[in-house]
């Protein structure tokens, strides 16, 4: 295969903004033929192979060396991305549509990224028309827990129809849904779960314009999210600092008193833009911040979301706002505080340890756990305080706890000793996180190799299945001879099947 053939500037703003990305992998008709065939002999002989869908159909794994595909995974969760154990193939001849959903992880919950840490592949291996019923996308939902707009709208859904081979690259939370198969043919869709292993240090696109733009043109489902765009093109150019604080250099201070009388709106669509237009004046418009706090418990996600980032840039003032708001009982103004302080870099450390440390509440635990770990680096004098929610009685609070560590990853041998003891937990999900974390750590985190091989038993698939590639990830000597013993014993044939037993 050529190299991988990267996004351009352009089509990462559109992934930023509305989540997904339409793509073609172009194959000669025969491949995707073939892959539809053999779709066709595994359903009807056997049923749905789940997980093992590429084992067992094992020319899948073309579709995702293709160039393009490699391009768009690399663009946007980096170089050295991992392939998620989860795998899934759906049959659809449903002459009805299925329900609007965000998908869960596994049956665990889990504080969600805005930041693409997550993404999925959607891939068709015929020509799906409109009427065999593609997958329905929202644009513009990636960022919202709730379903913001109406039950049955579709007048804003981006349906993936196109010719076999049509893919859809999607954040992981975009909202979704099969459509309504009205054609009487066969429709399949194979969805693949990937992961960032890295936080990025530079961007991995084809990189050409420094300074975000938003798109000339958005879909009208899209609501405006400066502030949070600004914030995702930043981090994902290794520049997760840029604009923490300070004014926008291209908007006036001035506004603020103008923003500040739309936040009164009963509009809350209007507010919604106030919020995100104080935001992108930073520190220039700190007077906003006990108005925007209000407008954390609105109840109307987009407001809420924008309100919250918009403080995460204020400094001292919006910060002091977003902690106390940690500990509001409603778990939703407490997750918007969260998000908001992730942003606030390391001004806000010394106040989420202390959170962290103090648990006036379980979702304040969680949520200020959440925001360390994406501020990173720069909260290591988190990690033991983090550490020390190993014991904590929520297994939520020790999912986000362990991920947070592998997220920070220094000082190596404090974050090491964490995640081993995550990977001992009694929660399926934390030990799962935990090998995550280990393979982002790479070779830093060898001590961990014995956890690790001993996590190769485990009773959860998903254990089991990262921890191999935690091994992978390692990469030293002591690691690569853990794996190799482990795939000798699980090697599974992928001709092997009821009908073809020798």
């Amino acid at each position: 295969m050529t190299q991988p053939i990267l996004l351009t500037d352009a089509q990462m703003r559109q992934f930023i903004t509305e989540g997904y990305l339409l793509l073609h992998a172009d194959f000669a008709p025969e491949f995707h033929a073939a892959v539809q065939a053999n779709l066709n002999e595994v359903y009807q002989n056997e049923g749905n192979p789940g997980n093992n869908i590429l084992p067992r159909i094992p020319e899948l794994q073309s579709v995702f060396d293709h160039p393009v595909v490699q391009g768009a995974l690399t663009s946007v969760l980096g170089e050295g991305y991992m392939m998620h154990p989860h795998r899934h193939g759906h049959f659809n001849k449903q002459a009805e549509a299925g329900g609007w959903h965000k998908d869960s992880y596994w049956g665990h919950q889990k504080v969600r990224n805005h930041r693409p840490w997550w993404a999925m592949i959607f891939y068709f291996p015929q020509d799906v028309s409109v009427e065999m019923g593609p997958t329905g996308i929202m644009p513009g939902t990636q960022t919202y827990q709730s379903r913001v707009f109406d039950r049955d709208e579709t007048a804003e859904e981006v349906k993936s129809a196109g010719p076999a081979g049509t893919l859809a690259i999607v954040h992981y939370d975009i909202w979704h849904r099969a459509t309504a198969n009205i054609s009487g043919k066969d429709r399949y869709m194979l969805k693949f779960q990937f992961m960032r292993t890295a936080i990025p240090v530079e961007a991995s696109w084809n990189h050409t314009e420094a300074e975000w733009s938003t798109p000339a043109e958005l879909s009208a489902a899209v609501q405006q999210h400066e502030v949070v765009w600004r914030d995702i093109w930043n981090w994902l150019t290794g520049n997760s600092s840029a604009g923490t604080t300070e004014a926008v250099a291209d908007r006036d201070a001035a506004q603020a008193a103008k923003w500040m009388q739309e936040l009164q709106s009963e509009d809350q669509t209007v507010r919604a833009k106030a919020a995100d237009e104080l935001g992108l004046l930073g520190a220039a418009a700190q007077a906003a911040a006990p108005l925007l706090a209000q407008q954390l418990e609105a109840g109307y996600e987009p407001l809420a979301l924008n309100a919250a980032y918009a403080l995460g840039r204020m400094g001292e003032r919006g910060i002091a706002e977003l902690l106390q708001a940690l500990s509001h009982p409603t778990k939703a103004v407490s997750r918007a505080a969260g998000y908001g302080l992730s942003i606030a870099g390391k001004a806000a450390v010394q106040g989420l340890i202390e959170q962290v440390t103090q648990q006036p509440s379980v979702n304040a635990a969680n949520h200020a756990a959440f925001a360390l770990g994406e501020i990173g680096a720069e909260a290591a004098e988190a990690v033991p305080a983090l550490a020390a929610l190993h014991s904590h009685a929520d297994e939520n609070v020790r999912r986000t706890a362990v991920e947070s560590l592998g997220m920070i990853g220094t000082p190596h041998e404090a974050v090491v000793a964490g995640l081993e003891r995550g990977l001992k937990d009694a929660d399926s999900q934390v030990r799962f996180n935990a090998a995550t974390a280990l393979a982002r750590l790479g070779s830093k985190a060898e001590h961990a190799v014995p956890a690790i091989e001993q996590a190769l038993q485990d009773e959860n698939r998903y254990v089991r299945a990262t921890a191999a590639e935690a091994l992978y990830y390692v990469g030293t000597e002591k690691a690569k001879n853990a794996l190799l013993k482990f795939l000798r014993t699980a090697r599974w044939c992928a001709t092997t099947t009821p009908q073809n037993t020798f």
